[in-house]
Formats: structure tokens, C-alpha cells, sequence
């Protein structure tokens, strides 16, 4: 992809992108004006029968994307991203059970009630209807595209909040305590068709002269991944050792680029032995809502990945910008600021000029 028409500077803001994942930085921090989670809040009024047919609709969701594109900013590092979307367990779906849609996000339910009689019941399939319905998602997007937007790919979880989705938290759990063979299992089951599947939309993709992205709005030649484990806030860091990193370290090995998704303290935990990992550029830093706002607490946690010489990114609200500058360095940092206006994103850009 040379060029966007809803983003003539496309490029040099891609080239931004591409120098934070080498540790370098040109004029200044790349920012994104976009808050966390945003693109799951998104509510479409339609007049389908059911949430899940509106889900399903393909032409209504890539119609509806399309539409929501007029009027919109794309200022510095944010990019206009489809990318098909059925929920973040859509990946655990794809081996069977049910989605059930809600207006911006759909819940699993887990399947495996009993080890030996259940699990049978995971079955990959490529006819399985949700990932029938992610390929034909992506195609039409594709297909409507007119260089107007970027397709990406799928959120994709496997590994331990695969394995968590099918089993359920509870259960998962007291399994690590009696059961911990059957768990070990549900992880490597969970794996078995990742890169098979991440590989299927690589190609078609690219095949159309797309860059590697997905929900997370980085978009980059190559093979980026957003490896994450968010169970594993409730597991001790040994067992993060025997069970997330040899999964961890098993899927970033194809990927040119790699932002790990830190969800919080509790994933926080873990963050030497995912930096432990060489193959992790980056992290993205989920600090939090309540008691872990603002961001300024957790300002010795950003330090600290830094001093490791990985990049983080940073969803920092504006009025806490000033004080961010005044304490942090800029290396390695890329901002995600949510914004009401062009004025303030020039206003924030100009700062960011400036912070050295």
C-alpha cells in the first residue's frame, strides 16, 4: 500500500511507526489519537431480526465502516484499519462452541465440562461458520477497499486465554492445582492451528498489498503479532515460566514484529520473562482504570521498559500529557491520546516536536 486518500501522509507516518520498532526515533514520538478500547465501543443501529445477524451481515459491517470513514481524522499515527471483528474469542471459536453477541463485543461459553468426555469436542475447521464469516469479512473490505483504508486481520487469542475461554476461569484454576496435565493439554491444543491460521490471512492480505496490522492500529511490512496472555494475572511468575513462555516464545518466532499486550499490574508481573524474550520489540501498557489512574504511578514501570531498550505504548489522556513530557524521556514511547478536536492534535503534535 503506497498511499491512503483518507491519509495523504500515510507514508512518513508509517516510517514513524517503523523506527519506534527499531528503537529509534525521527522528528518525534509517534502518537495515535485513539483511547484504548475504542474500537470496541462502536454501537450501529440497525433494523436486523437479532445481534448476531447484524454481526454477520458482512456488506452491513464493511458498508458501515466505510460510512463511519467521512468526516473522520487521521492525524499523525492513526490510521484507518479495518479489520474483521467477531469478538475476542473468535479464535477459540473457530474449534467449535458458540458466540453469543452482545452490541459491541460477543462472550464464549466454555465447552469443556469434563476432560475425557469433552474434549473431543474441539475440532478445528476451516467450514466452521465464524471462520467462514472472518474470510468473508475480510475478502469484502478487500474488495471495497479503493485505497481508502488499510485491511487488517482478526483479534487472535490462543495459547493460555484460549485455553481459559474453553475451560472457564474457575475451573482453569483449580486445575492448575490438581490437574495440571489436562491443562498443559488445553494449551497445546490451543496452539496447534494458530500459525495456520495467522498464515492464511497473511497471505490474502498481502496479496492485495497490504501491510501486517489488526486491532491494535500498527501497521507494518512484515509479520506483526500482538502476543498476550491476560489469565496470567492470576497465576504466580513461576508458573508464567512453565506455562506462558514456552508459548510466548513458540509464536513470535515467524513474526518480523511483536507489541505484547501488558494488561495491567497483574500481567506486570510477568514482564522480565517477557523481556526475556528478544523477539518482543515492544509492549503495550494497559494501566488500568480506578485506583491506576493516572498514568503518573506507573511511571517507574514505563522507565523500566525502557531501560530494557523495548518500546512501549503509552494510552495517556491529554491533560496529563504535560506532566508525562516533563518526567519521561521520549524514547521508546509511542502515545495513545484521546482528542476531541484538530486543534488539539496539531496543539499535541507541536508539543511532541518539541519533547527531545
Amino acid at each position: 500500500m503506497e498511499q491512503l486518500i483518507t491519509k495523504p501522509d500515510y507514508l512518513p507516518c508509517k516510517q514513524r511507526v517503523d523506527a519506534w520498532f527499531q528503537g529509534e526515533m525521527l522528528d518525534r514520538a509517534p502518537v495515535r489519537f485513539h483511547r484504548h478500547n475504542t474500537e470496541f465501543e462502536v454501537i450501529v443501529n440497525s433494523s436486523h431480526a437479532t445481534l448476531k445477524d447484524r454481526w454477520f451481515d458482512a456488506e452491513f459491517q464493511v458498508d458501515c465502516f466505510i460510512s463511519s470513514l467521512k468526516g473522520m481524522r487521521f492525524n499523525a499515527e492513526t490510521f484507518p484499519i479495518f479489520w474483521p471483528n467477531l469478538g475476542p474469542n473468535v479464535y477459540a471459536a473457530f474449534h467449535g462452541g458458540e458466540l453469543r453477541f452482545e452490541d459491541t463485543t460477543s462472550w464464549y461459553g466454555e465447552i469443556i465440562d469434563d476432560y475425557g468426555r469433552d474434549l473431543p469436542k474441539l475440532q478445528f475447521s476451516k467450514e466452521n461458520v465464524y471462520y467462514r464469516k472472518i474470510l468473508e469479512l475480510t475478502r469484502l473490505a478487500l474488495e471495497k477497499n479503493n485505497s481508502r483504508y488499510l485491511v487488517g486481520y482478526t483479534d487472535l487469542h490462543h495459547g493460555m486465554d484460549c485455553a481459559l475461554a474453553w475451560r472457564g476461569v474457575n475451573s482453569i484454576c483449580m486445575d492448575l492445582l490438581t490437574d495440571a496435565a489436562n491443562v498443559q493439554k488445553l494449551f497445546d491444543l490451543s496452539s496447534v492451528h494458530f500459525l495456520e491460521v495467522y498464515d492464511e490471512y497473511d497471505r490474502i492480505l498481502k496479496a492485495h498489498g497490504m501491510p501486517s496490522c489488526t486491532w491494535i492500529g500498527l501497521p507494518v511490512d512484515g509479520r506483526m503479532h500482538v502476543p498476550s496472555a491476560d489469565f496470567s494475572f492470576m497465576i504466580s511468575p513461576e508458573e508464567y515460566v512453565r506455562y506462558g513462555l514456552p508459548i510466548l516464545q513458540w509464536e513470535v518466532q515467524t513474526m518480523t514484529h511483536n507489541v505484547y499486550h501488558v494488561d495491567g499490574k497483574g500481567v506486570a508481573n510477568h514482564i522480565d520473562t517477557i523481556l526475556s524474550v528478544p523477539e518482543v520489540q515492544c509492549i503495550q501498557w494497559v494501566q488500568g482504570v480506578g485506583d491506576d489512574y493516572p498514568i503518573m504511578q506507573h511511571l517507574d514501570f514505563i522507565r523500566y521498559v525502557q531501560s530494557r531498550n523495548r518500546g512501549v505504548i503509552v494510552d495517556l489522556s491529554k491533560d496529563d500529557l504535560d506532566a508525562f513530557m516533563e518526567n519521561m524521556s521520549p524514547k521508546g514511547i509511542y502515545l495513545w491520546i484521546a482528542t476531541e478536536s484538530e486543534e488539539e492534535e496539531i496543539a499535541i503534535i507541536n508539543k511532541l516536536l518539541r519533547w527531545k
